[in-house]
């Protein structure tokens, strides 16, 4: 039996202490682990589970219980902030994930700024803030992860994408000031989860990559408003954990501006490439989530023998989970790190 517990051991890794192992995490929201496999065998369903906090914490608990990754996340999905800022949700079925049905604002000159505080008490924010407590009660060894969507991400998914990425080029002063209040919100969300019981808050940002932004406009726009969150996050007095999409290369010297607690990066990124090259960096991911799919467990288990080789500081999927996703693989992972 291990000796400390998955809430300890993810802790100490942020926080750049030694531990016994690395931790095997699945952090939820972006990375949602609600597999149709787990949720057909426990009768815990999706969507339902979006809207229900009983239904949620539940659901939290049979994925942690019966894949084998330390931690609970909360939502399983990326749409909770838009649909609170006005956007149009479908919530999706047993197998596929809710998705933004219909930005609310065609430009970023047409963004209204409600009172936060107001907004704190809509959409789904109430159902995941009580689902976080209640698991917090009830299991305090095992971290409850709160997951944001990132200021980018949030924005392109109330501003119709394409039109919002010209406007970061086209209409700087209205696009700054609309990721300065998603990030507002963003904080004062996070402050919601962090006082009902989460331990740490990961931020899913997969708009904001070098290969959509560019490195000058990833800059600006991506590292300045991120490491405003981060900075939000931190005076709470909790970690955090920043995922990247897509291949690094035109912004690999960049990630260190990102004041994260650890780097979470898609299967194309070397990680043991980038612990060399920023050697005080934590890592973590990256596991490929087709081989999750379609692999075998074999295989998922090499895979994983080799990231823990190359000394990976948490082990967990590069992105998002499909809900096909194998349990077997699944397992293969988290046993392959708790038995190395």
């Amino acid at each position: 039996m291990d000796l400390i517990s998955p809430k300890e051991r993810l802790l100490r890794v942020l926080e750049k202490k030694n531990t016994d192992r690395p931790p095997v995490i699945c952090p939820g929201g972006m990375m949602n682990s609600a597999v149709v496999e787990i949720m057909n065998r426990t009768g815990h369903l999706l969507p339902e589970a979006h809207h229900d906090d009983g239904l949620m914490s539940e659901l939290s608990r049979d994925i942690h219980e019966q894949t084998g990754f330390e931690n609970f996340g909360l939502p399983f999905c990326m749409t909770v902030e838009a649909e609170v800022l006005g956007s149009s949700i479908n919530f999706g079925t047993l197998s596929c994930e809710p998705k933004i049905e219909k930005e609310f604002f065609s430009s970023v000159a047409e963004v209204r700024y409600e009172d936060i505080s107001r907004l704190l008490k809509s959409g789904r924010i109430g159902t995941i803030v009580q689902a976080g407590y209640k698991l917090s009660k009830k299991h305090p060894d095992v971290p409850v992860i709160g997951n944001l969507t990132g200021p980018i991400s949030t924005a392109a998914s109330i501003v119709d994408p394409m039109t919002f990425l010209k406007e970061l080029r086209k209409d700087k002063s209205n696009s700054h000031r609309v990721l300065d209040y998603i990030s507002d919100f963003l904080i004062e969300y996070a402050k919601l989860m962090i006082d009902n019981g989460a331990a740490l808050i990961s931020i899913g940002d997969p708009t904001a990559t070098g290969e959509i932004l560019g490195p000058k406009m990833f800059d600006e726009y991506a590292v300045k408003y991120l490491n405003k969150l981060l900075d939000g996050i931190h005076s709470l007095n909790r970690p955090v954990i920043v995922h990247i999409c897509g291949n690094m290369n035109t912004v690999w010297n960049q990630i260190p501006a990102i004041r994260t607690d650890a780097i979470s990066t898609d299967a194309v990124v070397n990680l043991r490439q980038l612990k060399e090259s920023f050697p005080t960096l934590t890592t973590m991911g990256n596991l490929s989530t087709y081989l999750l799919e379609f692999g075998s467990p074999d295989k998922v288990a090499f895979h994983t023998e080799k990231l823990l080789n190359d000394g990976i500081d948490i082990i967990s999927p590069a992105c998002g989970l499909s809900t096909s996703s194998s349990l077997k693989n699944i397992k293969a992972l988290t046993q392959t790190v708790k038995e190395n």
